[in-house]
């Protein structure tokens, strides 16, 4: 292979990125891989007074406390259940771990940057500051989320966002 040719699959290989997508009620979303610690399924976790009804509470991982955020109550999406079937991304944001709940979790899917459209202004459950993007894969449109800024909000209030380092 000649150097062009190296250089040439160096830089298509930065051009992607890999997802891990999951459902939400009927719609496909997808979020950056490298923010996913474990899948597991869902716990019993301690409620927090006052606690948004999307934040089911928080639970003990291996010495952290971790708050778990329902997605499907949060996005309006969705029959929010749970049984040996729920599902709970666990996500390290920065130096914190939190975990959120999904209908199920799908693929894992690389998209090259050139096939993610900008979020749209309207007609999705969310805010679209925190979308990355959108793109399709096999005819089915995925919702790309940017869970960092999703997660590090003012509207949810975990934690500081000063202290998330934010990967875009």
């Amino acid at each position: 292979m000649s150097a062009s040719a190296q250089v040439a699959e160096i830089a298509s290989n930065d051009e992607q990125q890999e997802f891990l997508t999951f459902v939400l009620g009927k719609e496909n979303y997808a979020l950056d891989i490298m923010t996913v610690k474990e899948i597991r399924g869902y716990e019993n976790v301690t409620k927090i007074a006052n606690a948004p009804d999307y934040i089911k509470g928080v639970l003990n991982l291996r010495g952290d406390i971790v708050p778990i955020i329902d997605l499907r109550i949060k996005f309006q999406v969705g029959q929010a259940t749970y049984d040996e079937f729920t599902i709970v991304i666990m996500l390290m944001i920065g130096d914190r771990v939190v975990g959120i709940v999904v209908d199920e979790v799908s693929d894992v899917i690389k998209v090259d940057e050139q096939h993610i459209k900008p979020p749209p202004e309207f007609g999705v459950a969310f805010d679209s500051a925190y979308l990355h993007g959108l793109t399709t894969v096999n005819d089915q449109m995925i919702i790309l989320v940017n869970i960092q800024k999703l997660i590090s909000s003012d509207e949810l209030g975990l934690f500081d966002p000063s202290t998330t380092a934010e990967h875009d």
